[in-house]
């Protein structure tokens, strides 16, 4: 339910428009820390793609650095003052990469992310065409042959899904992310010998993302949730043992400066697993409508969009402008936004949320007026940054600034 102060804040605004209510942004950046038992907590930018909301999760010494999505964005974030950042997924950016080498500074406190040896053939690539062309201070950073100057900082991806049966049907039944195709403790170390035996490559870091933990819903009664929450269990209970010994064996090859690994919704076993330095989450301090599935946490939604209504098609209906912001995902009911007041309100089966109108039928439209505002959850956090340029932040009952967005700002990442 919204607030009647967030409501009242709002309400002669233009709209559509993003609100973000910083009362409860705050009150979940203090519930992640708590459930995160001790572990700093690297803020995962792609949940938030909006600058000053980063800035104040980095504040809060819950958090230390970003895991960042994209090698652009690591770059535009360090433009911006932001160090320690772990860029979550490989590059082949090979631009972005000589942007990297020629950046004073940008390559000490930003981190790559590798699967495999042709990664590190593209990072030397950029970094060799930047030595061959730049001057002498970025030739100095970048030369590789004899390990002068700063290392290029990698870290692995390790592969943290769940194979049920392993043993005996190996990949087939897959549960989980497909990242890395670095699995068991002898892929890890082949890797991490091949980066070591680079001259100017320092291994840094390990990281394993346990999607079907923390991005996967378990509440409900059905037989699928609780196939869910049986798989859960038993995931965990693997991936304790096999990410013990991925670490252990490649801590005998050369010392590591973190261990990530968790997501908002595993904060409960990723922080007692006793491998993991750090943990890496974002969702959680917007708290999208896909939060309202789990059971072992529950966090206050922060984020929302709210756009007026423009008809009354009819008794019973009233319709909306636009409101069509389908999340990323395999396509179903649960990639909709939430409607989140007034309550009463449900989709039309024939035309679910639209890209230019969405009409909302249900006891909570009799009281609906042209021009009233209905309030909306995106399902997933981040992506809601994307349709908009900036944030109307509220605390209490007033807006009390602006966040621009990554959109607002012009980035493109």
């Amino acid at each position: 339910m919204v607030s009647r102060e967030l409501r009242h804040a709002v309400h002669e605004i233009e709209a559509p428009q993003a609100v973000l209510d910083l009362d409860a942004f705050d009150a979940n950046l203090t519930t992640l820390a708590k459930r995160a038992q001790g572990l700093p907590i690297r803020v995962a930018s792609k949940s938030l793609r909006t600058p000053a909301a980063i800035d104040r999760a980095l504040a809060h010494p819950g958090y230390s650095g970003v895991l960042a999505f994209s090698l652009p964005e690591a770059l535009a974030l360090h433009a911006r003052g932001v160090r320690d950042i772990l860029v979550g997924y490989p590059t082949v950016d090979r631009l972005s990469l000589k942007l990297l080498f020629a950046e004073a500074g940008a390559s000490e406190n930003i981190t790559l992310m590798i699967d495999c040896p042709t990664h590190l053939d593209i990072i030397d690539s950029a970094r060799s065409a930047v030595a061959s062309t730049g001057g002498t201070e970025a030739t100095n950073r970048v030369r590789a042959a004899d390990g002068a100057g700063p290392g290029v900082r990698v870290c692995l991806d390790i592969d943290a899904s769940y194979r049920l049966g392993e043993e005996v049907l190996g990949s087939r039944v897959h549960i989980g992310a497909r990242r890395s195709p670095v699995r068991d403790p002898a892929a890890a170390v082949e890797l991490a010998e091949q980066v070591i035996a680079r001259p100017g490559v320092d291994l840094v870091g390990l990281m394993s993302y346990e999607g079907q933990i923390a991005g996967t819903a378990d509440a409900g009664t059905s037989a699928k949730q609780t196939v869910v929450r049986a798989m859960q269990k038993r995931s965990i209970a693997e991936l304790k043992v096999r990410r013990r010994h991925i670490v252990t064996e490649v801590r005998d090859l050369t010392e590591l400066e973190f261990v990530n690994g968790g997501g908002t919704g595993s904060f409960e076993s990723s922080a007692v697993e006793g491998t993991l330095t750090e943990l890496a989450a974002g969702s959680g301090l917007f708290s999208p409508g896909l939060f309202d599935g789990y059971t072992k946490f529950r966090h206050e939604p922060a984020a929302y969009f709210v756009t007026p209504v423009v008809r009354r098609p009819g008794p019973g209906w009233v319709t909306v402008f636009k409101g069509g912001f389908i999340a990323s995902g395999v396509p179903g009911a649960d990639r909709v936004p939430t409607i989140a007041w007034p309550p009463g309100l449900e989709y039309s089966g024939l035309e679910g949320a639209g890209e230019v109108q969405t009409p909302l039928t249900g006891p909570g439209s009799e009281n609906l007026r042209i021009g009233d505002l209905v309030w909306f959850r995106h399902a997933k956090a981040g992506e809601l940054a994307e349709h908009f340029n900036e944030f109307l932040v509220v605390s209490g009952s007033e807006i009390i600034d602006s966040w621009s967005t990554y959109r607002g700002q012009g980035w493109v990442l």
